[in-house]
């Protein structure tokens, strides 16, 4: 199974491009999209597919937060990886 991931362009740099995901930041390839510092893509592989909008991104990294089991953003809660959803049904 894929994945593709919304990722916010902090800078561009021609085909390259600094993204945030999920608090982390990482150089990708954005040669496929024409997207500008503060937009979110959709990234796979390292390479940015899709320009989201800011709404459909952050809904997007909200249920991947739900399911590692992290708080959303602003909230400041430290992910808890002892636990994960099926831990009570074991």
């Amino acid at each position: 199974m894929c994945l593709a991931v919304p990722a916010r362009v902090v800078e561009t740099d021609g085909r390259r491009a600094t993204v945030e995901v999920l608090g982390n930041r990482r150089r990708v390839d954005v040669s496929l999209v024409d997207a500008a510092p503060g937009q979110y893509v959709l990234l796979h592989a390292g390479i940015a597919i899709a320009v989201l909008d800011e709404a459909e991104a952050e809904e997007t990294l909200a249920a991947y937060r739900a399911v590692l089991g992290e708080a959303p953003a602003g909230h400041g809660r430290a992910p808890d990886r002892g636990e994960g959803p099926l831990e009570g049904d074991r």
